[in-house]
């Protein structure tokens, strides 16, 4: 079964062709994070005229690479959301147009969704297990017990640890985007500062990043005001360490909780060498999977998995009234809405 996949919830342009949600035969992502580097973060607007210039290139090189035409494909998956909604409706309407041509089903997927299925093309996934989502907008422990049942246990009760990333390498005065730069200096840093450890013993499944961005925010003031020297890189892995051990205490309490077979960690946060190191130190009964590299970020492939197991679950295809939608909640989507 030939799924194209559609992918432009935010800033990457991606349509990819992947074979019985696995076998990834073209992946093609245009990003645009040097666009937006300028201005610090993205820019609704300019993401969208940029999703509306690469559309059709996107399309045409997945095909190529694939070595198929519009002809071979079983099944159209492309993101409705969440995410941008300019954004969004590009790929939605790109997708709607392929699938009314060559009369193709289509089915909107949950970007979330997503991330957890880009651990299926390099590692399987053996139920019942543990999704950690990490992410610029979300941070979440979701419990699976067979394909495409999403119970979420626990979430973010403010920021996102991918959007707390961001802001405290703004106020380090690192680039954007934030989260790649701050793992790389963090190698090279120490945790001299101990940052508080937020939730770390609520008892429950939440996670809170807001206070420790607060923190550092007013601790950085506070040392610029006094005059006092900043090591940038002992900052970053001061703050990397409190992050990833919320993380991967969250997860081992979950994980024991629940006796789950295994864990995978996903979203663009995945990526985090700090996370990956510790994780996989710290669980060593299970197996524990990371998405491989490519498939962190943004991209079509991991569309395309989840678009098949939607299908293949509830036999169900969109009508051309799907629409993209700006928030959705993973644990809604029943019966394949």
């Amino acid at each position: 079964m030939y799924v194209l996949g559609v992918e432009t919830s935010c800033d990457e342009t991606s349509v990819s062709i992947v074979k019985d949600g696995k076998e990834v035969l073209s992946n093609v992502v245009l990003s645009q994070i040097d666009i937006h580097r300028e201005y610090g973060g993205v820019v609704p607007e300019i993401a969208s005229r940029e999703h509306v210039k690469g559309i059709t290139y996107v399309f045409d090189k997945a095909l190529r690479d694939a070595k198929l035409n519009y002809e071979d494909i079983s099944l159209i998956a492309v993101t409705k959301g969440p995410g941008l909604i300019g954004s969004l409706l590009i790929g939605v309407n790109a997708a709607k147009v392929i699938s009314l041509n060559y009369n193709i089903p289509i089915v909107g997927v949950h970007h979330i969704a997503g991330h957890i299925y880009a651990n299926y093309i390099d590692n399987g996934m053996e139920f019942p297990l543990l999704a950690l989502v990490v992410s610029g907008g979300h941070t979440e422990l979701i419990l699976m017990n067979e394909h495409y049942d999403f119970n979420r246990l626990g979430e973010t009760q403010d920021d996102a640890v991918g959007e707390a990333y961001d802001k405290v390498a703004r106020v380090l005065g690192l680039p954007y985007p934030g989260g790649p730069v701050v793992d790389k200096m963090a190698k090279t840093g120490r945790d001299v500062y101990k940052f508080p450890r937020p939730m770390i013993d609520s008892g429950d499944f939440n996670f809170s990043f807001s206070g420790l961005k607060s923190h550092i925010i007013n601790l950085h003031h506070n040392m610029q005001q006094r005059n006092e020297t900043i090591n940038i890189e002992n900052f970053c892995a001061s703050f990397q360490e409190a992050v990833t051990d919320v993380l991967v205490a969250k997860t081992i309490k979950a994980k024991e909780q629940y006796k789950v077979k295994q864990v995978i960690v996903a979203g663009g946060v995945a990526a985090n060498s700090g996370l990956r190191k510790k994780m996989k130190s710290m669980i060593n009964d299970i197996p524990v999977y990371f998405p491989n590299m490519d498939y962190c970020t943004d991209n079509a492939a991991m569309i395309a998995s989840a678009g098949y197991f939607q299908y293949k679950k509830y036999n169900k295809a969109d009508d051309l009234l799907l629409n993209g939608q700006s928030r959705m909640n993973l644990e809604d989507i029943k019966n394949g809405n």
